[in-house]
């Protein structure tokens, strides 16, 4: 039987995990460039840098909900022996899935991140064209918080079905 507690905890931290990369998405700084005419001179400026802090909460999250399905589950390889057939088969395919997705969105959140925390600081004269204010293209973190989603799914059934099939193993 899949422990409720594991469920509850893995499903807690991945729904937490969603919800901060989707702040982070929301709120990924923006730039503007400033003019100063006495100077002769421009450059960016950046607003809030709180989708960096939330990417990596979300992170580190997602981070916590796998570490936690795969001690729950020994990491299906160790522990003892699963039974064949249709649940061990399942649980098989989904842990590779499992691991998929989340190296995908850890990923999408980790770069993100770094990305989003990127601030050229710099002035351009006027001879040269507008300065460049690089900021992080929209979607890293809506990818981040999709692949989290998936990971959330994939992980729950996954462990659902690892339990199951070791449930039913008779020595």
């Amino acid at each position: 039987m899949a422990s409720k507690l594991v469920i509850v905890s893995i499903l807690m931290l991945d729904i937490l995990a969603f919800g901060l990369a989707v702040a982070a998405e929301q709120r990924r700084h923006k730039a503007r460039v400033e003019t100063d005419e006495a100077a002769d001179y421009r450059w960016c400026t950046y607003d809030s840098d709180i989708a960096t802090g939330y990417g990596l909460g979300a992170f580190f999250c997602l981070l916590a909900s796998q570490a936690i399905v795969m001690v729950a589950s020994r990491c299906f390889c160790c522990g003892k022996a699963l039974t064949p057939g249709g649940s061990r088969a399942c649980a098989v395919v989904l842990f590779i899935v499992c691991w998929l997705t989340f190296f995908v969105a850890e990923i999408c959140l980790l770069a993100g991140s770094a990305r989003n925390a990127y601030r050229p600081k710099y002035k351009q004269y006027y001879e040269n064209p507008l300065p460049s204010c690089e900021t992080l293209r929209k979607g890293v973190f809506a990818a981040g918080a999709a692949f989290t989603f998936f990971t959330a799914i994939v992980s729950q059934v996954y462990y659902i079905c690892y339990s199951r099939a070791r449930d039913s193993f008779r020595t």
